[in-house]
């Protein structure tokens, strides 16, 4: 069963894990529309179904998503302020997913933190400019009375088959 494990539930009151680790997670059922990339369910920290689902861990892939960012601050100079005037100025980015397939990056262990991960374009750039970051992991799950491995995955010898 392949599960998305969002960057957010992660960093906000995640435990990371490893390859061939035992699991216990509130797992919800996505939708095509859902957006997890691809995955049957999505790890639910708050909110989720009551009972967990348990599982050894076969195979963790970094998922990658590339965005346009829409802001730079250091573009936008502050107008100036009157005596006594507080001015509020737009701060960060807004970022837009860029269309297409997200990057996988097979890693060993769940990351606790994911800003590490973050690539943008160097100066001089254009706003909008690039920005790559990881936005949580796909992870193959293996749950007893679960769908199967393939055969020939190379992820069956962690089961003992």
């Amino acid at each position: 069963m392949r599960v998305f494990y969002d960057h957010a539930e992660m960093e906000c009151c995640g435990t990371p894990f490893a390859v061939g680790d035992r699991v216990s997670w509130r797992l919800v059922p996505t939708t095509r529309e859902d957006g997890h990339h691809g995955a049957a369910a999505w790890v639910a920290n708050h909110g989720g179904p009551e009972r967990a689902t348990t599982g050894r861990v076969l195979a963790i892939d970094l998922v990658h998503q590339e965005f346009l960012a829409h802001h730079d601050p250091r573009a936008v100079a502050p107008p100036a302020a009157g005596p006594g005037e507080v001015i509020f100025v737009a701060a960060g980015r807004a970022l837009e997913p860029v269309p297409g397939a997200p990057a996988l990056e097979a890693v060993e262990a769940c990351p606790k933190w994911f800003d590490a991960f973050e690539q943008e374009e160097q100066p001089p750039r254009r706003v909008p400019y690039r920005v790559r970051r990881a936005v949580g992991v796909l992870v193959t799950l293996d749950v007893p009375g679960g769908t199967p491995t393939r055969p020939g995955d190379p992820r069956r010898r962690l089961r003992g088959q």
